[in-house]
Protein backbone atom coordinates (compact mmCIF):
# COMPACT_ATOMS: atom_id res chain seq x y z
CA UNK A 1 0.00 0.00 0.00
CA UNK A 2 1.22 3.49 -0.79
CA UNK A 3 1.32 6.32 1.67
CA UNK A 4 -1.96 8.20 2.16
CA UNK A 5 -2.11 11.51 0.31
CA UNK A 6 -3.19 13.26 3.52
CA UNK A 7 -0.88 12.48 6.46
CA UNK A 8 -2.63 10.76 9.36
CA UNK A 9 -0.91 13.08 11.83
CA UNK A 10 0.84 16.41 11.88
CA UNK A 11 1.72 18.93 14.58
CA UNK A 12 -1.70 20.59 14.45
CA UNK A 13 -3.56 17.28 14.92
CA UNK A 14 -1.21 16.27 17.73
CA UNK A 15 -1.81 19.60 19.47
CA UNK A 16 -5.59 19.32 19.11
CA UNK A 17 -5.59 15.79 20.53
CA UNK A 18 -3.35 16.82 23.44
CA UNK A 19 -5.51 19.83 24.25
CA UNK A 20 -8.69 17.73 24.20
CA UNK A 21 -7.07 15.35 26.70
CA UNK A 22 -5.92 18.20 28.92
CA UNK A 23 -9.33 19.90 28.82
CA UNK A 24 -10.95 16.61 29.86
CA UNK A 25 -8.42 15.26 32.34
CA UNK A 26 -5.87 17.98 33.10
CA UNK A 27 -3.06 15.83 31.73
CA UNK A 28 -1.90 13.88 28.68
CA UNK A 29 0.61 11.25 27.69
CA UNK A 30 2.23 10.56 24.34
CA UNK A 31 0.65 7.09 24.38
CA UNK A 32 -2.82 8.57 24.93
CA UNK A 33 -2.35 11.00 22.04
CA UNK A 34 -1.22 8.20 19.71
CA UNK A 35 -4.20 6.08 20.71
CA UNK A 36 -6.57 9.01 20.16
CA UNK A 37 -5.13 9.60 16.69
CA UNK A 38 -5.05 5.91 15.81
CA UNK A 39 -1.30 5.73 15.16
CA UNK A 40 1.75 4.08 16.72
CA UNK A 41 3.39 6.01 19.54
CA UNK A 42 6.69 6.14 17.68
CA UNK A 43 5.01 7.97 14.79
CA UNK A 44 4.50 11.05 16.96
CA UNK A 45 8.24 11.46 17.48
CA UNK A 46 8.66 12.19 13.77
CA UNK A 47 6.65 15.38 14.34
CA UNK A 48 7.35 16.51 17.92
CA UNK A 49 10.20 16.57 20.38
CA UNK A 50 8.58 14.28 22.94
CA UNK A 51 6.37 15.41 25.78
CA UNK A 52 8.15 18.74 26.31
CA UNK A 53 7.64 19.60 22.66
CA UNK A 54 3.94 18.85 22.94
CA UNK A 55 3.66 21.09 26.02
CA UNK A 56 5.10 23.96 24.00
CA UNK A 57 2.68 23.25 21.16
CA UNK A 58 -0.13 23.45 23.72
CA UNK A 59 1.23 26.76 24.99
CA UNK A 60 1.32 28.15 21.46
CA UNK A 61 -2.21 26.93 20.75
CA UNK A 62 -3.72 28.48 23.90
CA UNK A 63 -1.79 31.72 23.41
CA UNK A 64 -2.98 32.05 19.79
CA UNK A 65 -6.19 33.45 21.25
CA UNK A 66 -4.36 36.31 23.01
CA UNK A 67 -4.65 39.58 21.10
CA UNK A 68 -1.22 41.19 21.18
CA UNK A 69 -2.12 43.98 18.74
CA UNK A 70 -2.76 46.35 21.64
CA UNK A 71 0.97 46.50 22.34
CA UNK A 72 1.10 48.97 19.45
CA UNK A 73 -1.58 51.13 21.09
CA UNK A 74 -1.29 53.82 23.71
CA UNK A 75 -1.39 54.80 26.49
CA UNK A 76 0.63 51.94 27.97
CA UNK A 77 -1.76 51.26 30.86
CA UNK A 78 -4.78 50.87 28.56
CA UNK A 79 -2.73 48.57 26.30
CA UNK A 80 -1.62 46.48 29.28
CA UNK A 81 -5.19 46.21 30.59
CA UNK A 82 -6.52 45.09 27.20
CA UNK A 83 -3.74 42.50 26.91
CA UNK A 84 -4.52 41.22 30.42
CA UNK A 85 -8.21 40.77 29.60
CA UNK A 86 -7.43 38.92 26.37
CA UNK A 87 -4.80 36.77 28.10
CA UNK A 88 -7.30 35.85 30.84
CA UNK A 89 -9.99 34.91 28.32
CA UNK A 90 -7.58 32.68 26.39
CA UNK A 91 -6.57 30.70 29.46
CA UNK A 92 -10.07 30.67 30.96
CA UNK A 93 -11.09 28.64 27.90
CA UNK A 94 -8.58 25.95 28.97
CA UNK A 95 -8.19 26.25 32.77
CA UNK A 96 -6.85 22.72 33.20
CA UNK A 97 -3.92 23.61 30.98
CA UNK A 98 -2.71 26.26 33.43
CA UNK A 99 -0.98 23.98 35.99
CA UNK A 100 0.58 21.97 33.16
CA UNK A 101 1.97 25.02 31.36
CA UNK A 102 3.13 26.72 34.56
CA UNK A 103 5.28 23.70 35.41
CA UNK A 104 7.70 24.17 32.50
CA UNK A 105 9.75 27.10 31.12
CA UNK A 106 8.39 29.08 28.19
CA UNK A 107 10.33 28.19 25.03
CA UNK A 108 7.78 28.57 22.22
CA UNK A 109 9.07 31.34 19.90
CA UNK A 110 5.64 32.82 19.19
CA UNK A 111 4.92 33.06 22.91
CA UNK A 112 8.32 34.56 23.66
CA UNK A 113 7.49 37.19 21.06
CA UNK A 114 4.50 38.26 23.21
CA UNK A 115 6.82 38.79 26.15
CA UNK A 116 9.30 40.69 23.98
CA UNK A 117 6.55 43.07 22.95
CA UNK A 118 5.29 43.45 26.53
CA UNK A 119 8.82 44.31 27.68
CA UNK A 120 9.10 46.84 24.86
CA UNK A 121 5.80 48.44 25.84
CA UNK A 122 6.94 48.90 29.43
CA UNK A 123 10.42 50.17 28.56
CA UNK A 124 8.98 52.67 26.10
CA UNK A 125 6.59 53.83 28.85
CA UNK A 126 9.56 54.65 31.08
CA UNK A 127 9.67 51.67 33.46
CA UNK A 128 13.05 50.87 34.95
CA UNK A 129 14.59 47.74 33.48
CA UNK A 130 14.69 46.14 36.95
CA UNK A 131 10.92 46.63 37.33
CA UNK A 132 9.79 45.26 33.97
CA UNK A 133 9.65 41.55 34.79
CA UNK A 134 8.19 42.27 38.24
CA UNK A 135 5.30 44.03 36.53
CA UNK A 136 4.76 41.26 33.98
CA UNK A 137 4.93 38.47 36.57
CA UNK A 138 2.61 40.30 38.95
CA UNK A 139 0.09 40.76 36.16
CA UNK A 140 0.37 37.11 35.11
CA UNK A 141 -0.24 35.97 38.68
CA UNK A 142 -3.48 37.94 38.65
CA UNK A 143 -4.50 36.79 35.15
CA UNK A 144 -3.90 33.06 35.67
CA UNK A 145 -5.43 33.00 39.14
CA UNK A 146 -8.52 34.73 37.80
CA UNK A 147 -8.68 32.36 34.80
CA UNK A 148 -8.81 29.45 37.26
CA UNK A 149 -11.45 31.29 39.27
CA UNK A 150 -13.66 31.54 36.20
CA UNK A 151 -13.78 27.73 36.10
CA UNK A 152 -14.92 27.56 39.73
CA UNK A 153 -18.57 27.55 40.89
CA UNK A 154 -20.21 30.95 41.18
CA UNK A 155 -20.43 30.45 44.94
CA UNK A 156 -17.38 28.97 46.63
CA UNK A 157 -18.78 29.21 50.16
CA UNK A 158 -21.43 26.88 51.60
CA UNK A 159 -22.60 28.09 54.98
CA UNK A 160 -25.44 25.69 55.69
CA UNK A 161 -28.77 26.56 57.28
CA UNK A 162 -27.33 27.76 60.59
CA UNK A 163 -25.27 30.86 59.87
CA UNK A 164 -24.85 31.97 63.46
CA UNK A 165 -21.10 31.28 63.36
CA UNK A 166 -20.55 33.31 60.19
CA UNK A 167 -23.15 36.10 60.23
CA UNK A 168 -20.96 38.77 58.58
CA UNK A 169 -19.78 36.38 55.89
CA UNK A 170 -23.42 35.50 55.18
CA UNK A 171 -24.33 39.19 54.81
CA UNK A 172 -21.33 39.84 52.55
CA UNK A 173 -22.17 36.89 50.31
CA UNK A 174 -25.80 37.95 50.06
CA UNK A 175 -24.75 41.46 49.05
CA UNK A 176 -22.24 40.33 46.41
CA UNK A 177 -23.54 40.70 42.84
CA UNK A 178 -23.42 37.89 40.30
CA UNK A 179 -20.28 37.64 38.20
CA UNK A 180 -17.96 37.74 41.19
CA UNK A 181 -14.94 36.51 39.20
CA UNK A 182 -15.19 39.29 36.62
CA UNK A 183 -15.80 41.96 39.24
CA UNK A 184 -12.88 40.76 41.37
CA UNK A 185 -10.58 40.65 38.34
CA UNK A 186 -11.41 44.21 37.30
CA UNK A 187 -10.91 45.44 40.88
CA UNK A 188 -7.53 43.73 41.15
CA UNK A 189 -6.47 44.82 37.66
CA UNK A 190 -7.27 48.42 38.52
CA UNK A 191 -5.24 48.17 41.73
CA UNK A 192 -2.32 46.63 39.84
CA UNK A 193 -2.33 49.36 37.23
CA UNK A 194 -2.42 52.03 39.91
CA UNK A 195 0.62 50.45 41.54
CA UNK A 196 2.38 50.24 38.20
CA UNK A 197 1.72 53.94 37.55
CA UNK A 198 3.39 54.79 40.85
CA UNK A 199 6.44 52.78 39.75
CA UNK A 200 6.83 54.62 36.48
CA UNK A 201 6.08 58.04 37.92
Amino acid sequence: MGRPRTPLIDRARITTAALELVDAKGEFSVVQIARKLGVQTGSLYHHVDGRDGIVELLRERVCEAIDASMFDASPWDAALAAWARSYRAAFAAHPRAIPLLMASPVRAPRVLEHYERAVGLLLDAGFALADVMRVIIALENLILGSALDLAAPESMWELGDDQSDTPRLALALAAAPLGRADAAFELALGACLEGFRELVE
